[in-house]
């Protein structure tokens, strides 16, 4: 006898048994458990001899395994004999290759570490949250799959989602919680970690009558989790955090790595059975799209939630790559295997120059238009085909580029265009949305919340092209693109100064122009045709600033730094780019206090009327002048973030960043590379106090000079572009502010 079922697939993962287990919440608000076979295969190439004892030390193991010689598609190769060994049980699979990659680490593996949602994303087109109609049998075994939406699809139907928040009273990074909240839309109760005899029943009564589907901790990964874990080991009272009574907590161990340039680190994580877990403090971009966004990049990657919340976009651009190959047949490598070309030095000058950076005109600028390319570098990708496997080819062409050696073959859509051209389509069409809701309507915190999301991809997208890790990585394709995108602003700069416009600065993938008399949107539009018919590639009007301001070096007033800048735009929305708002290890009452006078300077009606503004910043700052001097700035407020990139063993000098970790070493809570340390500045030595050391602050020990410096330099920034450069007139301001009085 078979059942129908339609609803949303919630998890997804290898059965310990035979196949995989797939949670689908149905239309009846049933969560039902179901399993599916799915056997997985993973292939190998290398010398015949090899591919011999592999075979023979296969057919040894105490699994089932099904071995064959075919033949597969390599994308840089081509067709390519390869031993295809398959598994009914792909729990098994890790440990297996784990073996093989120790005893045979000569031959070439391919399709053997992929995540088991990418393999069913390939071969059944599903992905997390996909509403789905199973055909089943009494067993509960899935017969057949259909999805029955799209990822691609912009609205889609949401899913009535059981949440649980669990968040304790206080930071534990800071302080000891003394309590745990747990909270769902129809209970609330409050464990208190001071009592001895702690009830965990109550937790379990809520999981009992709730049954979450998605659990938001805070600090979940790295404290929350380990503890009630314990607890429930000591009092032999089990936590169904796993909806799968036989499935197991999945953990996975903090690591520190270097990526991009810098040290980053990822905590401890728990991810669960039957269930979502997302720790807020534990995610990569949860503060750019929160919820919203993390369910979009799971759909669009196909990657569970609860695993895409905690990789890098690299990751997820990984992902769908993979997923596209699987859907091609094209074999996805185990490691890069692609290395760089021979270049002469010529050559290396010629092809790897990066992207097209002008410095800016210094100063303030009236009535300016920010013309931004679309997804610059994902459009070129997709509209020039340009991919590892598409470069250096036999049959060449390039309609921009002409100097480059070896660009793109256009007889097959590569893999990278194929893989981006769904996502810069969906990202266009909300866009394009976004401009005609208003702010108040219900979709567009979710539509924004989206595009951030693809924004992330398509800005990782390019810079995997020459990551050092990427499967299907290759520098040469990363050249191509950057070739193509100097051409292309360059021919924009050309069609504006055509028209008549001054260009004051070009950045990558965006330019600001002016014209005398221009100040609304259909001024600039036969700009945008021009460039259009010029570069074949989408432009959108950014926006048009009332004023911008391009800033200097702090060293050197007379040169131009291209990505530190600030502008209001006609409705009122403030840009600031490289300034104290936007630097992490700014303290939040510098912070708060550049944006409010930014806020005022926003609401002069033009840049004639900013000195106009000048005594109501004199009061801000006076205000801010006399919290700082009395102590009535909150701690909190003044803690400078910085990011651990060295052992402390490697300081020479006693820097404020050593002193803090050095506390907090002895308080027993070292931090690992790539974590950040929260200090306060303060007077003698040490040169400063570790927030999170368990120590109590002296506010005497705060050094306000420290402080004032910066607040200082902030209000600095912001003022000197109002003065035109007239440093008579700076000074004044200065002291009118009362910026030169200790």
């Amino acid at each position: 006898m078979m059942n129908e079922y339609t609803g949303w697939l919630l998890d997804l993962y290898p059965h310990p048994e035979s196949g995989i287990a797939l949670w689908l919440l149905c239309d009846d608000g049933q969560r039902r458990y179901l399993q599916q076979d799915f056997p997985v295969t993973f292939y190998a190439a290398g010398q015949s001899h090899r591919l011999k004892d592999l075979w023979k030390f296969l057919a040894r193991q105490p699994i089932p395994i099904e071995l064959s010689r075919t033949e597969r598609r390599d994308l840089f190769t081509g067709a390519t004999v390869v031993l295809a060994a398959s598994l009914d049980v792909p729990a098994l699979l890790p440990e297996l290759f784990q073996k093989l990659t120790n005893n045979f680490p000569d031959l070439n593996f391919y399709d053997a570490d992929l995540h088991i949602a990418l393999r069913h994303a390939a071969m059944y087109g599903t992905f997390p949250l996909a509403r789905c109609h199973v055909t089943v049998d009494e067993r509960g075994i899935i017969h057949e799959i259909n999805v029955l939406d799209s990822k691609w699809d912009s609205d889609i139907e949401i899913p009535p989602l059981r949440i649980l928040t669990i968040e304790t009273d206080v930071d534990p990074t800071h302080d000891q919680p003394k309590q745990i909240h747990f909270q769902t839309k129809r209970n609330c109760i409050t464990l208190d970690l001071k009592k001895a005899n702690l009830n965990l029943g109550l937790l379990n009564y809520l999981f009992k009558q709730d049954d979450p589907d998605l659990i938001i901790t805070s600090h979940g990964d790295t404290w929350l989790m380990p503890l009630l874990l314990k607890l429930s080991e000591e009092q032999n009272q089990p936590l169904p955090f796993n909806r799968d009574p036989l499935g197991e907590i999945r953990y996975k161990k903090e690591r520190s790595y270097f990526a991009y340039n810098q040290v980053i680190y990822r905590g401890q994580q728990f991810h669960f059975a039957g269930r979502m877990h997302l720790d807020i403090n534990n995610t990569v971009m949860y503060g750019d799209y929160g919820l919203d966004g993390v369910i979009e990049m799971a759909r669009v990657t196909s990657l569970p939630v609860q695993t895409v919340a905690r990789v890098s976009p690299g990751t997820g651009i990984s992902a769908m790559q993979i997923v596209t190959a699987l859907e091609n047949e094209i074999l996805v490598p185990f490691r890069k295997e692609q290395t760089e070309r021979a270049k002469t030095t010529s050559q290396l000058f010629r092809e790897d120059m990066g992207g097209t950076v002008y410095d800016p005109i210094i100063g303030l600028h009236e009535d300016v238009a920010e013309v931004d390319f679309f997804s610059m570098y994902p459009s070129i990708m997709v509209k020039f085909n340009i991919s590892p496997e598409t470069v250096n080819s036999k049959n060449l062409t390039s309609e921009l580029v002409t100097y480059l050696e070896g660009m793109t073959d256009d007889k097959e859509l590569g893999l990278i265009p194929r893989t981006l051209a769904p996502l810069l389509e969906k990202r266009y069409r909300l866009k394009n949305q976004l401009f005609t809701l208003s702010r108040l309507d219900c979709r567009y915190k979710n539509y924004k919340a989206k595009t951030a999301a693809h924004k992330w991809l398509l800005v990782t997208c390019f810079g995997y092209l020459g990551y050092k890790n990427a499967r299907f990585g290759k520098i040469e394709a990363h050249e191509a693109v950057t070739a193509y995108g100097r051409e292309v602003l360059l021919r924009a700069k050309e069609a504006a100064e055509d028209l008549g416009f001054r260009v004051l600065h070009l950045y990558v993938d965006g330019m600001w122009v002016k014209q005398s008399g221009y100040k609304k949107a259909e001024d600039f539009q036969p700009l945008l045709n021009e460039i259009q018919k010029r570069t074949n590639l989408p432009i959108a009007l950014d926006g048009i600033y009332k004023w911008v301001a391009f800033l200097p070096s702090k060293q050197n007033k007379k040169v131009a730094v291209p990505n530190r800048y600030f502008g209001v735009f006609q409705d009122g929305e403030i840009k600031t780019r490289g300034i104290e708002t936007r630097r992490h290890d700014t303290p939040a009452f510098i912070r708060e206090t550049q944006m409010q006078i930014l806020e005022i300077l926003a609401n002069a009606p033009d840049a004639e009327s900013l000195k106009e503004c000048l005594p109501e910043i004199r009061a801000l700052i006076l205000e801010k002048q006399n919290a700082l001097r009395l102590g009535l700035v909150p701690p909190e407020k003044l803690i400078v973030h910085q990011t651990v990139s060295k052992n402390l063993n490697e300081y020479r000098t006693p820097v404020p960043a050593f002193s803090a970790l050095q506390q907090l070493e002895y308080a027993g809570k070292p931090l690992r590379l790539g974590q950040t340390v929260r200090l306060i500045y303060t007077l003698g030595m040490p040169r400063a106090h570790a927030w999170d050391a368990g120590n109590g602050l002296d506010p005497r020990r705060v050094n306000l000079a420290r402080y004032r410096q910066l607040l200082d330099r902030a209000v600095d920034t912001v003022l000197q572009p109002i003065t035109d450069g007239d440093r008579f007139w700076f000074t004044r301001v200065r002291q009118l502010l009362f910026l030169d009085v200790l």
